[in-house]
């Protein structure tokens, strides 16, 4: 476990030795609260991811002799500063939502609250883990949506920008819907499946394609893919892979899992073409695995067409999200409080979507009890109560005049963020990466098609308790006089 502590902007830290001085002037201690949360939606919904890694990152939270020698090199800290740093624990507590919970904008994801000077130290590497797995969670549960139910492999990692991204990268895709990676050391870190054929290079390096697919299929029986398009997909790669085929079953081998992979080509004609070739010959439980750039777009419209494909190699657009490169979380500043004077905080800004939820807040999701589908998500105050047996009128913080009325006994209420550190220890077990795997299913299952479209998709709403409305409104209107 590798130790992260300077993993952090510079301003963090002047700005904590900045709350040193201050602190050490007024003789009190600041606590603060901050929310880490997206403001807008890469598709119609995200899919959390990261917190154990967080967690990893908490718990090893320490500045070692090197640590202070090099931030002492800068010439910017004072030894005062640096002596409370060579003693630093996180002493905080922080919630969170479960990883591969769906989420929405607006609501936090991670909340710190902690003395100010732990809360700003840690706000870049949250950001950091939480803003990368989940940007790749969610491109990879749009991919296998698109995907109606066909396996959907993780190939990127020799195309991700690092090998931390393209570890990660594989555990966010796992979380997001993946059934396996072709990383092996994600497999091993997360004991996740791990898959994959072999390349054109292995046809090569042999005097014919034949051979080639004869000496794979003898090492591999019970696993034999064959890459069909090193020279010729229908008149050399799929005869050849047929003529293996009958080998294999006229020396009474059992034909457990085998097929075709497209790598080149138009992936919808040559996956028809292949399917038919397959059938005739007698393997119509042959399958047929794709690769080549693909993403949820053009998976999608493979499908359309017709494309006899059931398994998917995704690897550079979900490994780098290619055309949603950032998630955009942020980490704000919602409460602070200094001795006995505890003050919301809050956030203008001329765009509305940029003005922030003031306080501690709790997150209320609401499931129609009939169809168990989502509704709408409810961002309330910490001291707000709801259960199954109230009647709510929810509303759009931004046009009110967008209400929903939910009467006891038609809804389903249930809170989502879960204590994880509190007093500095961590009260949390992360699942294993295939439970969370199966939860974040569940979770999307929740989710009305609509929500889950590709292009245009509605959104889910993330309403204001009245009570959270009316601070926030309280708050706009006395910082702009």
């Amino acid at each position: 476990m590798r130790n992260l502590t300077l993993l952090t902007d510079f301003y963090e830290l002047t700005m904590m030795q900045a709350y040193f001085h201050v602190e050490a002037k007024n003789g009190r201690r600041q606590e603060a609260v901050f929310d880490m949360f997206y403001r807008e939606n890469p598709s119609g919904y995200a899919v959390a991811a990261g917190l154990e890694q967080v967690i990893d990152y908490i718990n090893e939270l320490a500045f070692h002799d090197d640590d202070i020698n090099y931030l002492r090199s800068t010439g910017v800290f004072c030894e005062d500063f640096l002596a409370y740093l060579k003693n630093f624990k996180f002493t905080g507590s922080i919630n969170a939502v479960p990883e591969g919970t769906v989420v929405f904008p607006g609501e936090p994801l991670v909340q710190v609250i902690a003395p100010i000077m732990e809360a700003q130290l840690i706000e870049t590497a949250i950001l950091n883990i939480i803003n990368h797995q989940s940007l790749i969670a969610t491109k990879a549960a749009r991919v296998c949506w698109a995907a109606k139910g066909d396996r959907v492999l993780e190939f990127g990692l020799r195309r991700a920008q690092g090998p931390d991204a393209g570890v990660y990268g594989a555990r966010a895709a796992m979380i997001g819907g993946c059934a396996a990676t072709s990383n092996v050391l994600a497999g091993r870190l997360f004991d996740v499946p791990v898959q994959g054929t072999h390349a054109h290079s292995w046809i090569m390096s042999f005097a014919s394609e034949l051979e080639a697919f004869r000496y794979y299929a003898n090492i591999y029986p019970d696993a034999c893919i064959l890459l069909v398009d090193t020279y010729d997909t229908l008149k050399s790669g799929i005869p050849n892979a047929i003529t293996i085929f009958r080998e294999m079953r006229d020396a009474g081998k059992e034909l457990k899992s085998y097929g075709i992979r497209l790598d080149s080509g138009d992936l919808a004609y040559l996956s028809k073409a292949a399917r038919k070739m397959l059938n005739e010959a007698g393997f119509p439980d042959a399958f047929i695995c794709a690769s080549n750039d693909l993403d949820e777009y053009v998976i999608s419209e493979l499908k359309m067409q017709g494309a006899e494909i059931s398994v998917w190699g995704v690897g550079t657009n979900l490994i780098t999200s290619k055309d949603n490169p950032a998630f955009g979380g942020v980490y704000k500043l919602v409460a602070i409080q200094s001795g006995d004077d505890r003050r919301n905080t809050l956030k203008l800004s001329e765009d509305p979507l940029k003005i922030t939820n003031p306080g501690v807040k709790k997150i209320f999701r609401l499931y129609d009890a009939a169809s168990g589908k989502m509704k709408a998500d409810l961002l309330a105050l910490a001291d707000e109560e709801y259960t199954n047996d109230d009647d709510l009128t929810i509303f759009d913080p931004i046009a009110t005049w967008k209400q929903m009325k939910l009467r006891a006994g038609e809804y389903i209420i249930r809170e989502l963020l879960r204590p994880v550190f509190r007093a500095g220890e961590c009260v949390y077990t992360s699942p294993a990466v295939t439970e969370i795997c199966a939860y974040a299913a569940r979770e999307r299952d929740t989710l009305w098609d609509e929500h889950k479209r590709l292009v245009k998709p509605q959104f889910m709403p993330v309403d204001l308790s009245q009570k959270l409305y009316d601070l926030k409104n309280e708050m706009i209107e006395a910082l702009r006089k």
